[in-house]
C-alpha cells in the first residue's frame, strides 16, 4: 500500500493494467451484481434532482421502480446504493442500439442537460473507497467481467491509476493525483511488471 495524504492506496492501482473496452463488455458492470452503485446522501439528493431530466432515457420499468422505491436503498451492509431493475441492472441504465449499456445521468451530462456527471463510485470504478476514522482506503475491485479491460490496458500499456486519472483527480484533487502518479511511476520503475 501507498500512503497518499489521508488515504491508503492499494498497490494494484500502480501494478494492474486496465482500460475499459466497452465494445467487448457492453457496460456489464452497470448490469450485473447483487447491489446498486454505492451513493452518499449528497448523491442521493443529486439523483433526485436530475431524475426528471434523465428519466426520458431510462427504461420505462426502471422509472416505475424509482418512483415506487426511490433512487436508492440500503444494501445488506446498510450502505445506500442505487435502485436496481429486477434485482440486476442499475435503474439509471440506458441502452444504445448495439446493446451497449450507458449511464442515463452521464449521457444527459455529456449532452449538457444536467450539471452533474454521476455518482463517484461509478466514475471511479473499478476502484472502491472505504472510509475509516483516520483515512480512506482506495482499493481495486476485481471482477471477471472486467477481463476485457485488463487485456485492453495491457495491450495499450495503461495502468489503473492512469486510466482513472480524471475521476481520481476530480475526487481527491490534482495535488493528490500528482503524488499518486509519481509514487506509482517510481514503484513500477523499481518493480517492473511484464505486459
Amino acid at each position: 500500500m501507498f500512503q497518499i495524504q489521508n488515504t491508503l492506496v492499494s498497490l494494484d492501482l500502480a501494478e494492474e493494467y486496465f482500460c475499459c473496452d466497452l465494445d467487448k463488455c457492453k457496460g456489464a458492470c452497470c448490469i450485473e451484481g447483487d447491489a446498486g452503485a454505492p451513493v452518499t446522501l449528497d448523491e442521493i439528493a443529486q439523483l433526485e434532482e436530475v431524475l426528471p431530466e434523465v428519466s426520458a432515457d431510462m427504461l420505462p420499468r426502471a422509472v416505475e421502480a424509482v418512483e415506487a422505491e426511490g433512487v436508492a436503498y440500503p444494501d445488506v451492509d446498510g450502505e445506500m446504493v442505487t435502485t436496481l431493475l429486477d434485482g440486476a441492472a442499475c435503474a439509471f441504465c440506458t441502452f444504445a442500439k448495439d446493446g451497449l449499456c450507458l449511464c442515463a445521468i452521464d449521457k444527459a451530462y455529456r449532452e449538457g442537460r444536467v450539471g452533474w456527471r454521476k455518482p463517484a463510485s461509478c466514475a471511479l470504478y473499478p476502484v472502491r473507497l472505504k472510509e475509516y476514522d483516520c483515512y480512506t482506503a482506495v482499493n481495486y475491485h476485481r471482477w471477471k467481467i472486467c477481463r476485457p479491460a485488463i487485456e485492453n490496458g495491457r495491450r495499450l500499456g495503461i495502468r489503473l491509476y492512469q486510466f482513472l486519472e480524471g475521476p481520481l483527480t476530480e475526487y481527491f484533487g490534482k495535488e493528490w493525483y500528482d503524488e499518486l502518479a509519481l509514487v506509482c511511476s517510481e514503484w513500477n520503475r523499481q518493480h517492473p511488471q511484464p505486459r
